[in-house]
């Protein structure tokens, strides 16, 4: 399948406002996973990108090079980063698999609080 790849809303807050992005590699060419292909700078940090799959690169997210804003405003939408082609990480996420993890996460924040209040009345 071809997949589009881009950053959880999260994760665009963690790099502030983006100022510019580079691939170190062409569409067409083939990608491991886990394989360093490019990287994206935010005023708070500077990230590697890795694919997420293997097969072939098929290049840049088409909003990238008109307003790479949108991978923040956007970042579900038109603001993704770059497509794939080929056999995906088993460890990979779609955006409901994404939604499901926070959502067991805060369950068990959730829990970890209540468990931790109902302690402290009981002293």
């Amino acid at each position: 399948g071809v997949w589009r790849v881009g950053f959880t809303k999260f994760a665009t807050r963690m790099l502030g406002d983006l100022v510019e992005y580079e691939f170190s590699i062409t569409a067409g060419a083939p990608v491991t996973v886990g394989q360093e292909i490019g990287s994206i700078e935010g005023f708070k940090a500077v990230t590697s990108l890795f694919s997420v799959a293997e097969g072939e690169f098929l290049g840049a997210g088409d909003g990238l090079g008109s307003d790479i804003t949108a991978v923040e405003s956007d970042p579900y939408g038109r603001g993704w980063l770059y497509r794939v082609k080929g056999r995906p990480d088993p460890e990979s996420v779609d955006i409901q698999g994404y939604i499901a993890i926070l959502d067991a996460t805060i369950d068990r924040l959730l829990e970890t609080r209540h468990a931790t209040e109902e302690g402290g009345r009981e002293s």
